[in-house]
């Protein structure tokens, strides 16, 4: 097995690269999705969070108000610590539960937007990181996202910086231009991947 983590700044396309990973036959475990399974509607993950932040942050409905959670944690650093301590650990185990069903002979591209930030890039044998410069991520936020730019830029402030991640990165894939561009470039890293987990295996 070949344990990749793909990281990238928000906008970077990050979420892109994991769906052609995905098409080459990479076995995606996507930190985002189980993050918010671990939270659904009566999971010790969701009464933890509620615990900490009050019913405030509940819909009517009883889910977890995500953009409302979200304007209080990206703009008090001390809040987001206390949401990660909540759900890093709920991820983390569910995250080794589907890679150790994923087969010995495998690629396994865990998708971690905070790697960088939380000191991840042991756990795995390279990291690739999807790199775009900090306007280009602004201008998707603010453009196809519909974001509003004091938001973007909050969200981007909380995350690791552009040369952090770089310092992480075993592969880079360039993502500062069009989408057209991206694929033969993703090609090439899963050509390496498989590479690497041949010489592994071998």
């Amino acid at each position: 097995m070949l344990k990749v983590g793909l990281t990238g700044g928000i906008g970077a396309g990050k979420s892109e690269v994991s769906r052609l990973l995905a098409g080459y036959g990479a076995v995606i475990v996507d930190a985002d999705r189980i993050a918010r399974e671990v939270v659904e509607p009566g999971t010790p993950g969701l009464r933890a969070v509620v615990e900490a932040f009050g019913e405030s942050v509940l819909t009517p409905e009883g889910t977890l108000d995500r953009p409302g959670l979200g304007s209080i944690v990206f703009a008090d650093p001390a809040k987001l610590a206390v949401l990660n301590a909540i759900v890093h650990p709920l991820v983390g185990a569910r995250s080794a539960e589907l890679e150790a069903a994923a087969g010995r002979d495998a690629i396994v591209v865990h998708d971690v937007p905070l790697l960088a930030e939380n000191g991840l890039a042991p756990l795995y044998d390279l990291v690739v990181v999807v790199d775009a410069a900090p306007a280009t991520q602004l201008a998707r936020l603010t453009g196809p996202r519909g974001m509003a730019e004091a938001e973007a830029r909050a969200r981007m402030a909380a995350q690791a910086t552009r040369e952090q991640r770089l310092a992480v990165a075993t592969l880079v894939i360039d993502n500062d231009g069009p989408l057209e561009a991206l694929a033969p470039r993703v090609r090439e890293v899963w050509e390496e991947l498989t590479a690497r987990a041949g010489a592994a295996g071998g």
